[in-house]
């Protein structure tokens, strides 16, 4: 998204703000944004270096993109002299030789250690030219008073350069640099996370990991009619923030393109929808089926003989755990889990307990209703493959309308009667889906918390309240006396509410072994049965 377009992402630009005032003001804390593609990491960043207006400061952003470590050095080189020159009055060429030249008169002595390290490039002396990069921002802060921000793009693409003592050289910079600050950004979180924790682990210098997650259905229906207006069903609109699931990039392809259709005026219908789905993700020259096939093709290239395609379809088409693909592809379990490591350390996938989930939740519907179709396609002309996309998404539309009707505690019922003892991890807790022999609704005798369900299993007890708006400490305290009531000793004791739950009420729900779901840990729990998610 351009800058003019921005939208939202309030919290990433003010902790942004906040760790650039502490750079000037002596404390320096490095960042780590991570997150999948498309979640708007570089837009983000993007928008507030363009709204970034102080002349103390000197950022430097650099994709980081997979070449010879010579090509890389010459472009931090680069960069960096002319994003320091650029608040000068010299008009500028993106040519090395000039902007040393113009530095010069500046930054002498900088300028000599980056001559020194061409010098020392032209001799192929490389072994500590990372470290000296990246040192080069203390030598300007010593010059000038000015503080380098260094923004590496996709930073785990440096381990497939050769960087000779890359992780070395890098964390004693890291522990002794105090007046530049680094924000490394991935997409490839598994990579980046093991990176921060094997790597880059420091107890001095070490980077704030903050993981940018889509937007908010909140946010993405705001993003909507900022860019549709009103005039449309609100029920399309709910669809699309459960299609999407925030991401703004496909919000942005997909809004985009009903723009375009809407021209010649008139509302927004769920024909017009499905004709911009069937152009952007089922027509060969569509954009977002182009970047699907692509990611494919380069995933099958660096899979070697590691058949990944038929894994992520199926974890698409709901069969998202071990025994169930081994059982379906008649492979043995080491067979498939040697295709799913692959996809982890690729970022494709992620674990939660027993299931897998595609990160990418358009990818997910491509490979289940475009890709598998066109595998199949005993057509070439595709007719009947298309009609069954608009098929699929109507289907899905029709789906969630339905469901959209139905109370929380419905949803919430027939997600329990799905449990089958699998194991998963929901705000960082282990939990065992229990398979229920009994499930039912039931009444409590509580001011603030009325409606509730029940699940008995041959071990546990499951108990969940339904609160509509705040969740407070008496709640927490009226719950817990009716949980009490029930002899049973193993219970799993559950508030749901649309809401956020302040921070005092989490505790006391701590002290009193009681877990605070929202709309999202129900969601999380959806999207690993495949069920349309809950938006209020």
């Amino acid at each position: 998204m351009t800058n003019d377009r921005f939208f939202g992402r309030q919290y990433y630009i003010e902790t942004l703000s906040k760790r650039i005032s502490g750079l000037k003001d002596g404390y320096r804390q490095n960042i780590a944004f991570l997150g999948d593609e498309a979640t708007g990491k570089t837009s983000v960043i993007m928008h507030f270096l363009s709204r970034l207006d102080d002349n103390r400061i000197i950022p430097v952003y650099l994709d980081v993109r997979p070449q010879i470590p010579a090509q890389f050095f010459r472009r931090f080189l680069a960069a960096l002299l002319y994003n320091f020159l650029r608040n000068s009055d010299t008009p500028l060429k993106e040519d090395l030789n000039f902007l040393i030249v113009k530095s010069e008169k500046y930054i002498p002595r900088t300028c000599e250690k980056v001559r020194a390290i061409l010098s020392n490039l032209e001799k192929n002396k490389k072994d500590t030219i990372f470290g000296d990069l990246l040192s080069l921002c203390d030598s300007i802060n010593q010059e000038t008073g000015k503080f380098c921000v260094l923004i590496l793009d996709e930073f785990h693409n440096l381990e497939l350069m050769g960087i000779k003592n890359l992780y070395r050289d890098w964390a004693k910079v890291l522990i002794s640099q105090k007046n530049a600050m680094q924000i490394i950004m991935s997409s490839s979180k598994f990579k980046a996370k093991r990176i921060l924790a094997e790597d880059l682990a420091l107890l001095f210098g070490n980077f704030e990991v903050i993981d940018v997650e889509p937007f908010s259905a909140k946010d993405t229906e705001n993003f909507l009619y900022n860019r549709l207006g009103r005039d449309f069903d609100r029920s399309l609109a709910n669809f699309l923030v459960h299609f999407t699931g925030g991401y703004p990039f496909y919000l942005e392809i997909i809004s985009g393109a009903l723009i375009r259709s809407l021209k010649g005026g008139g509302a927004l219908t769920q024909v017009i929808l499905t004709d911009t789905l069937e152009e952007s993700l089922f027509e060969e020259t569509g954009i977002l089926n182009q970047k699907f096939s692509n990611c494919l093709k380069t995933l099958s290239e660096n899979s070697s003989k590691v058949d990944c395609a038929s894994v992520l379809y199926l974890i698409s088409d709901g069969h998202n755990k071990i025994k169930d693909m081994a059982h379906i592809l008649h492979k043995q379990r080491k067979d498939i889990v040697t295709r799913i490591n692959f996809l982890l350390e690729a970022s494709i996938i992620s674990r939660n307990g027993d299931f897998f989930q595609i990160n990418d939740r358009v990818f997910s519907f491509w490979l289940k209703f475009v890709y598998q179709l066109k595998v199949d396609a005993l057509n070439l002309d595709g007719t009947a493959q298309k009609d069954v996309f608009r098929d699929a998404i109507n289907g899905m539309i029709k789906e969630f309308s339905v469901n959209s009707q139905k109370p929380l505690l419905e949803r919430t019922m027939e997600l329990l009667h799905l449990f089958e003892n699998e194991a998963v991890c929901v705000e960082r807790k282990r939990l065992k889906l229990d398979q229920f022999r009994e499930i039912k609704s039931l009444r409590f005798n509580c001011a603030g918390l009325k409606d509730g369900l029940i699940g008995r299993s041959a071990d546990s007890l499951w108990i969940v309240a339904f609160k509509q708006g705040l969740v407070t400490e008496d709640d927490i305290a009226e719950f817990s006396r009716e949980c009490k009531k029930y002899k049973q000793k193993v219970q799993r004791k559950i508030v749901i509410t649309p809401d956020c739950v302040d921070a005092n009420v989490r505790l006391k729900a701590l002290d009193e072994k009681i877990l605070t779901w929202d709309i999202d840990n129900l969601n999380q729990l959806l999207d690993l049965f495949s069920k349309p998610r809950v938006v209020i």
